[in-house]
């Protein structure tokens, strides 16, 4: 198979955008008009990507350095071409890199992105923001845009130009570049050339970028009273305060600061929930800047993606998407830790089997919990706002975070027929304090859907006697509840698993009317299960129902029916357990089952099965049948 280089030459090569940078392309131009000033934000940003990762090569391989240690951004400008130059010397990229980078959008969850968006402008701009765009923004405000980069490391001859007007092709060769790293030229629009204004150019800047570490630098320049002009002179001015952020004291920093050094690390466009800043120090020593987004990236549960923070070594970058600092429950969390101890050497493999990691961890996770800690005590909204982007993948730390579970099991939410609506707002302990006098356990319901739990005929008693009875409908649910037993004391008890004890709620005349309705039915619940056959591993009476006639339950040890149907649709091979049907005995259903002749009774009992199944959200295995026997009976009436 051929590379991009084997076809590499001085001659330009064009060559299309894929089809996703077209639109993309598009999409930028139309939606983000209104804050074009983000393009030098983006553009900077990537500079100081590429000089961390060159500084981190480095420490392996200083020649990389090539004899130029003194990393910096510039940013140029030239008013009578009408062009906005940024260079830096950082890593650079070899032919094949451009083709690929710049090329085409190689990430997960492209599909998914595009499919959401709506054609509504405003709209469309946030989600361009989620999926973070980077250098394509300088088309927003440039008819052209050229690059030229050389990798480190490489001779001179090796440098490659990349050349666009944004309208679908773009073209690339080789050339000479003396210098390593990449350089930008945006040929401004008509209607930007606000952006070749030195004063303009440094407010942005110093709004967007300030938090760079490395310095950005641009030509000074003063006022000429004769030509009643700024004149640009040749002396550079440092116009960042170019210090790393998340070394300086809290009291020094500004809330605006924060917010766009959270924009810089996550490539987000919108404001962070909210953050932690702190300095650890002791026997390990660390400083974590972490923030909680506002929102879900598109490959939050892409299992391919790397998630995780950057990693600083005495404020040396060395990785991106440190995922060994953070268990995956949390992998929205975007931030920095730089920590004091490791080896500037540190490798992935070293990071696994740290001691020390382990303790960077362990206090960032508390750090983390405790912010989303007070956003569920004293910021309700942006608590609702955490959980409708993150609860689904914070659950998986119920099964995962053992040390931390009554932490995470307090921040649970889940709907609940107390409200009776799908919001998920209530916690274990509201339900706890809400329970009935007499109530010893925490009452659940799980279905692939809130309409699923809600209707759930499971529920019919709990509802008569207003027990609450919380709602999950989301597939790690039945995982996590598989390995929580209990909270604050109370026992977890499926509604749809084992035999229905009330206890405190039914008094001992209810008891004994059961026990005898039980009885006088037990030829009808055998005559059933011998037309079920190995359908049912059991038939029984049930005063679990008000309103249906049956409903299908397992033992409290097996697979919920909703656990099953989730395995069986991942293509995973289970010994599916045979379920229990419970019969309603005050239902007019059961009332005519006991005068069906033997010709018609087989069908009756299958009927009452196949109900069951479809009322808890299950599939029948053959539709046809069941359709066929009902109007069969239906015409017998």
């Amino acid at each position: 198979m051929s590379t991009a280089t084997e076809h590499a030459s001085a001659t330009p090569q064009t060559m299309a955008f894929q089809t996703e940078v077209k639109q993309l392309l598009q999409l930028m131009i139309h939606s983000l008009y209104s804050n074009r000033e983000i393009f030098l934000r983006e553009l900077v940003s990537n500079a100081s990507d590429a000089i961390d990762k060159l500084r981190f090569e480095a420490l392996a391989n200083p020649a990389l350095n090539e004899n130029d240690t003194e990393l910096k951004i510039r940013v140029a400008i030239d008013k009578e071409k009408g062009t906005l130059t940024i260079t830096d010397n950082g890593i650079g990229m070899t032919y094949d890199d451009v083709v690929t980078n710049i090329g085409t959008i190689a990430r997960s969850g492209t599909k998914e992105f595009f499919a959401r968006l709506t054609g509504d402008q405003q709209k469309d701009a946030n989600l361009i923001g989620q999926f973070g765009v980077g250098f394509y923004s300088a088309f927003i405000v440039s008819d052209k845009v050229e690059l030229r980069t050389r990798a480190a490391g490489q001779p001179a001859g090796e440098g490659v130009l990349w050349t666009s007007a944004g309208d679908g092709e773009f073209s690339v060769s080789k050339v000479d570049k003396p210098g390593r790293g990449t350089e930008v030229t945006l040929f401004l629009k008509d209607d930007a050339k606000e952006f070749i204004d030195d004063w303009r150019l440094k407010a942005i800047i110093r709004k967007y970028s300030d938090h760079i570490q490395m310095p950005i630098v641009m030509k000074k320049s003063e006022w000429d009273q004769e030509k009643q002009a700024q004149v640009e002179k040749d002396e550079d001015e440092t116009i960042n305060k170019a210090s790393a952020l998340w070394a300086r004291a809290k009291s020094d920093i500004k809330e605006e600061e924060y917010e766009e050094f959270y924009k810089h690390v996550s490539h987000d466009w919108e404001k962070p929930l909210a953050w932690s800043h702190a300095r650890v120090e002791g026997r390990h020593e660390y400083t974590e800047l972490l923030y909680l987004p506002g929102k879900a990236p598109f490959d939050l549960f892409e299992r391919d993606t790397k998630h995780g923070v950057k990693l600083y070594v005495r404020r040396v970058f060395i990785m991106d998407d440190a995922e060994h600092l953070l268990p995956r429950y949390l992998r929205f969390v975007k931030g920095v830790i730089d920590s004091n101890d490791l080896p500037l050497n540190v490798s992935r493999e070293i990071l696994q089997e740290s001691k020390d990691v382990d303790a960077i961890k362990s206090g960032c996770v508390k750090k983390v919990l405790s912010l989303i800690e007070d956003l569920a005590e004293n910021q309700k909204d942006k608590f609702t706002t955490f959980w409708s982007a993150f609860g689904r993948v914070f659950k998986e730390g119920l099964g995962e975070d053992f040390a931390n579970r009554e932490r995470l099991l307090k921040l649970i939410r889940a709907a609940s027929t107390h409200s009776g609506d799908d919001a998920q707002n209530v916690s274990l302990t509201d339900y706890v304090s809400r329970m009935k006098h007499g109530q010893e356990k925490i009452y659940y319901v799980t279905g692939d859907s809130f309409a699923a739990a809600s209707n759930s005929p499971h529920l019919e008693v709990f509802r008569k006697k207003g027990i609450e009875v919380l709602m999950f409908t989301e597939p790690v649910d039945e995982w996590w509840l598989g390995q929580v037993e209990e909270f604050d004391g109370k026992k977890l008890q499926s509604v749809a698993k084992g035999d229905l004890d009330l206890g405190a709620f039914e008094d001992e005349a209810e008891k004994k009317e059961q026990e005898k309705t039980a009885e006088e039915l037990k030829p009808l619940v055998e005559r059933i299960k011998t037309a079920l056959g190995d359908k049912v591993k059991e038939v029984r009476v049930t005063h679990r129902l008000v309103d249906s006639p049956a409903c299908l339950v397992v033992d409290e040890n097996e697979l919920s029916g909703n656990l099953e149907r989730m395995l069986k649709a991942a293509g995973q091979k289970i010994n599916a357990s045979k379920p229990i049907l419970e019969i309603n005995p005050q239902h007019a259903v059961i009332d005519r089952l006991k005068l069906a002749d033997e010709a018609d009774f087989g069908d009756w009992a299958s009927l009452l099965f196949d109900q069951s199944v479809l009322a808890e959200g299950g599939q029948l295995e053959n539709p046809a049948d069941f359709v066929k026997r009902m109007n069969t009976l239906m015409l017998k009436r």
